[in-house]
């Protein structure tokens, strides 16, 4: 009897990872259902929940694999089969979600669709390369290579819960910043957000390094406890705004870094940048 028990409780384990997986997808195409509803048959209901499954679907990814590692039951198919649920999630969604909108405030719909067709393009692009690495046979890397995709897709969902969520949690569209910031905050956001999703997606298949812990894990240094005191204070201080500019700033500020490195600090210091070491000899040294 007890042998019986824990033939069924491995079982149980062993499907846990592949349900996790599965919970992504379905949030993903959640997210396309519920943005196809605006702005014809629903209010700013629809898009603000399209971009709360957009997370909901990050947090399926986080444990899925993390729940393989636990039961020991990682594999190629489950590595291949999360691939699959981040192109929808991550891909599709996101970009869909950004046309919805954008469209219906001026953005001519043909190139709404160009940029989420490049979003979708460099997504799926990020994700192959991630597998190639991957299957490589390398030590796992301290760093991912270019802005991953989960990350790409909350910058864009960001937006339409800062713009729509007040409405939605509290019953006030502009809560506490008043009408004159609120629309402001708004109007930018609809135009803003064409523009970013165009760079997140260049940034997706880039060659810019990104971390993969910034807050829980990794060295306990001085820096670290500096961002996470950040992180909270903006989400207590000012929470409208949160989603987008923390997002954003983990998105942006890899390449703003490197930008520094290259032309500012030559000019204000005379000295050049440091010279980055390739990737190879990284592993090497590894």
């Amino acid at each position: 009897m007890k042998k019986e028990s824990l033939i069924r409780r491995g079982k149980v384990f062993a499907v846990l990872p592949t349900a996790l997986t599965l919970g992504n997808v379905v949030c993903g195409f959640g997210a396309i259902t519920f943005a196809s509803k605006w702005p014809n048959y629903d209010t700013h209901t629809s898009l603000f929940l399209a971009a709360c499954l957009i997370y909901l679907g990050m947090a399926f990814d986080a444990f899925d694999g993390r729940a393989a590692r636990w039961a020991n039951r990682t594999s190629e198919f489950g590595a291949q089969l999360d691939s699959l649920c981040d192109a929808i999630t991550f891909g599709a969604a996101p970009a869909f979600l950004m046309i919805q909108f954008s469209v219906a405030d001026g953005y001519h719909p043909r190139l709404m669709w160009m940029v989420g067709a490049l979003y979708v393009t460099c997504t799926v692009l990020r994700l192959a390369r991630f597998n190639v690495q991957a299957d490589d046979g390398a030590k796992k890397p301290k760093d991912f290579t270019g802005l991953p995709s989960p990350a790409a897709a909350a910058v864009v969902a960001a937006f339409p819960v800062m713009v729509f969520g007040p409405a939605v949690l509290t019953g006030s569209v502009y809560d506490v910043w008043g009408a004159v910031v609120g629309e402001w905050l708004d109007w930018a956001a609809v135009r803003a957000l064409p523009i970013i999703t165009f760079v997140v997606a260049g940034l997706m298949v880039s060659r810019l390094r990104y971390r993969r812990h910034i807050l829980v894990r990794g060295r306990r240094n001085g820096r670290a406890i500096i961002r996470l005191v950040f992180v909270l204070m903006v989400i207590i201080s000012i929470p409208r705004v949160a989603a987008p500019l923390l997002s954003c700033w983990y998105a942006f500020t890899t390449p703003a870094q490197s930008l520094w490195e290259r032309y500012p600090r030559r000019w204000f210091t005379g000295r050049p940048a440091p010279k980055s070491v390739p990737e190879d000899e990284v592993r090497k040294v590894e």
